[in-house]
């Protein structure tokens, strides 16, 4: 029997398993690259590997601790958390990312922890985004990190895969987080349920790292156990420039089995935005064009790169957002904050109103409470969730857009198309050239 080709998934967990082909459904033991534990999964880890009675972790080195959800510790159970969490690496050699250093899936790529063909497993949904760096990234549970740093090894069961064809190239003012929205709109929130999807096409060739992050991230949305990339010289060069090993590339057979197949053509997307308390009830920007709006959100692990930061500040600069909005801008990462700065991106989105916090997550889930909304208060976010009550008050309403979307709207003080504001088609320079 000839064996059919195989997909980016599969290659990867394949070759991890040290074993020959795998395909999809197989159950698999595979070891794993690097690991990430944040500050919302340590407790449960922790304790595991005490009930384990683990007196050696050599798997340590290897993980990465990130205080990024309590950022900063909003009580003292939280600082409490953070004081085990810094004793623990202190102890057993972990990587440490402390409060303000960043998002976990922002810090993992910058310090140069892993390379294209990895297998990366973290505690969080969105580790989906090193897919991006042509890595399998997904997110597993407290106890599951506690056996990886253990034994450096994790059972996976191997996913079906969804290739997605970008075809074209998105417009000017249309970003990859509108990419995502219009797939969550066509499949649905549960509509890649462990599977695996890889996008693939000019369009995504054409995208810079930060959009790359956004188009895997997200992907976490639709349920997906992994997103993956080809890796290109764009990737190669970003992660050589941040230290990472060799990078060892994994392509899909050109006879990959898919589950399913989408093609989207990129040039005909119009800037998408998510309606309240539902991820994938979607429609075009113009839609929804005359929605007040009293907050504005840019950051979360999704939308808070430097790139968004740059639309952002593209359409604010020298202007003042709306009478009435309050506008609050997160970077990912402490490394983002200081290039944004040295922009002037800060100066420009603080003088045009909006306040700058320190690189965390607290924003995006409410855990820090430094935006929560009144009662009848609608909020326009690049973040990736806009569930009833996700920013403390289940009497108001959550739209969620690119950076570009957000920043028009908080211009105008209504949901706004970025395509029909000044100054709204930001491309980096390279793209332009």
């Amino acid at each position: 029997m000839t064996h059919m080709g195989s997909t980016i998934s599969e290659k990867i967990l394949g070759a991890h398993a040290g074993r020959g082909p795998v395909k999809a459904g197989d159950v698999i033991v595979a070891g794993v690259d690097f690991a990430m534990l944040h500050d919302a999964r340590a407790t449960n880890a922790l304790k595991r590997i005490g009930e384990l009675g683990a007196a050696k972790l050599p798997f340590a080195a290897r993980t990465a601790f990130v205080l990024d959800h309590y950022s900063p510790p909003p009580h003292p159970e939280a600082a409490n958390i953070h004081r085990e969490m810094r004793a623990f690496s202190e102890a057993h050699g972990t990587v440490l990312y402390d409060v303000g250093d960043g998002i976990c899936h922002q810090v993992l790529p910058e310090g140069g922890h892993f390379t294209c063909g990895d297998l990366v497993a973290g505690t969080d949904t969105h580790s989906t985004t090193y897919g991006a760096f042509n890595v399998f990234g997904t997110g597993v549970e407290g106890t599951d990190l506690a056996a990886v740093m253990m034994t450096g090894r994790l059972w996976f069961r191997v996913p079906e895969t969804i290739r997605v064809e970008l075809k074209g190239r998105l417009q000017p003012g249309v970003w990859a987080k509108d990419v995502t929205l219009a797939m969550l709109g066509r499949i649905g929130a549960e509509g890649a349920n462990y599977k695996a999807i890889e996008y693939a096409g000019p369009a995504v060739a054409a995208m810079e790292i930060d959009d790359r992050m956004t188009l895997a991230n997200h992907a976490a949305e639709l349920g997906a156990k992994a997103a993956l990339l080809e890796a290109d010289d764009k990737t190669i060069q970003w992660l050589r420039l941040r230290g990472a090993r060799e990078p060892r590339p994994v392509k899909a057979d050109p006879d990959a089995r898919y589950c399913e197949r989408f093609e989207i053509d990129a040039a005909k997307l119009p800037p998408q935005v998510a309606r309240k308390h539902r991820i994938d009830d979607v429609v075009g920007v113009p839609e929804v064009a005359d929605q007040r709006v009293h907050y504005a959100l840019i950051g979360t692990c999704t939308n808070g790169r430097l790139d968004d930061i740059r639309q952002a500040a593209a359409i604010l600069k020298g202007r003042r957002i709306a009478r009435g909005v309050r506008m609050i801008v997160t970077p990912a990462s402490r490394n983002v904050y200081l290039q944004a700065a040295r922009e002037g991106l800060i100066e420009a989105l603080t003088r045009a109103g909006a306040s700058v916090e320190a690189a965390g997550c607290g924003t995006c889930v409410n855990i820090t409470g430094h935006l929560i909304t009144g009662d009848g208060d609608v909020v326009i976010s690049s973040a990736n969730r806009n569930f009833k009550g996700r920013l403390g008050n289940a009497n108001s309403e959550i739209f969620i857009g690119s950076a570009a979307t957000v920043a028009a709207s908080a211009l105008t003080g209504r949901i706004t198309d970025p395509r029909t504001v000044e100054g709204g088609e930001w491309r980096p320079a390279a793209a332009a050239a």
